[in-house]
């Protein structure tokens, strides 16, 4: 396919809406490149990240090297959300650190939209349906009650895993990379790495989402194409499971200081907005969690007037 410098900057706007997407848990960068129409595109490119490569670079050379991977396609696309990523990082911090209540309004209604809009593409429920439904809603809840692993010091082994199970996120529609990364208790410090262009941690995110990308991305294409309705289901039951994680009420059962000998907090449980000890926003926050739903829905308007 030939294309010309205005496809490839059309590709990076892409690549930029995809970034704003993995940085906002609850909105899928495979979600909005399945929008855009460049889904299989982008799958496709990253099947052929395999060995083979490495023999087509030895015996027909870089040129053919590339042309394999869809090269600028994946460079413009991958631009576009580098650029999005670190420019809407720091916006992203300030919030999470000056206006936690709104911010986490904003993502409880994007989440709750996106499960509602994964679950209804599920079909033929049935018992094992069903099973995998309460065992994806058990898995997702346990997993926000586990206390953060960050407490006091960066375990860079498990930020390289934390990327690689975020990258995932990518090749499939419906749960975002953010999401994963802060289930399991990271996120906040990816942010913060980002604005402050912290290289160890950055790195190792970076090493995971190559490993993640390369390891997993024909695996989890095939279990897509094989056993969509189970993945499907599997994935509504945890989103929903954990929407406890992004209930913008919470307070602070037990801290710990980070390595900046900050104090943070460890564990967290969520309440009544009326018990919450400050100022709730209850409106405000009501009328965000409003907007991030209604986001999701002009989304899924868009894919279907794209197919």
């Amino acid at each position: 396919m030939v294309r010309s410098l205005k496809d490839y900057i059309v590709i990076g706007l892409k690549g930029m809406a995809m970034g704003a997407a993995d940085v906002v848990p609850g909105v899928s960068g495979g979600t909005i490149a399945f929008i855009s129409g460049i889904y299989e595109e982008l799958l496709g490119a990253i099947s052929n990240v395999n060995l083979k490569l490495f023999k087509t670079l030895k015996n027909e050379g870089i040129k053919a090297a590339w042309k394999q991977i869809n090269g600028s396609f994946l460079l413009a696309l991958f631009t576009g959300i580098f650029i999005s990523i670190i420019s809407l990082a720091k916006t992203i911090k300030w919030l999470l650190e000056n206006e936690p209540v709104l911010l986490w309004s904003f993502f409880f209604g994007l989440v709750l939209a996106s499960i509602i809009y994964i679950g209804k593409q599920v079909e033929n429920w049935n018992f094992k349906i069903i099973i995998l439904f309460i065992l994806g809603i058990a898995f997702g809840y346990i997993i926000t009650v586990i206390p953060s692993t960050n407490a006091g010091s960066i375990n860079y082994l498990f930020l390289v895993f934390a990327g690689a199970i975020a990258s995932c996120a990518m090749i499939l529609p419906g749960i975002s990379g953010s999401y994963i990364l802060l289930l399991i208790g990271v996120y906040p410090i990816v942010m913060t790495a980002i604005t402050t262009k912290d290289v160890k941690i950055i790195g190792a995110i970076g090493i995971g989402v190559i490993i993640g990308l390369l390891s997993f991305s024909k695996l989890l294409k095939w279990l897509f194409v094989n056993y969509k309705n189970e993945m499907l289901i599997a994935l509504t039951g945890i989103m929903l499971g954990s929407l406890n994680k992004v209930w913008p009420w919470k307070e602070t059962v037990s801290t710990y200081v980070d390595s900046h000998g900050v104090t943070k907090p460890l564990v967290e449980q969520s309440i009544s907005p009326f018990s919450y000890n400050g100022d709730p926003e209850l409106l405000l926050a009501i009328l965000l969690a409003v907007a991030g739903f209604a986001l999701i829905l002009i989304m899924e308007k868009l894919a279907v007037k794209k197919a």
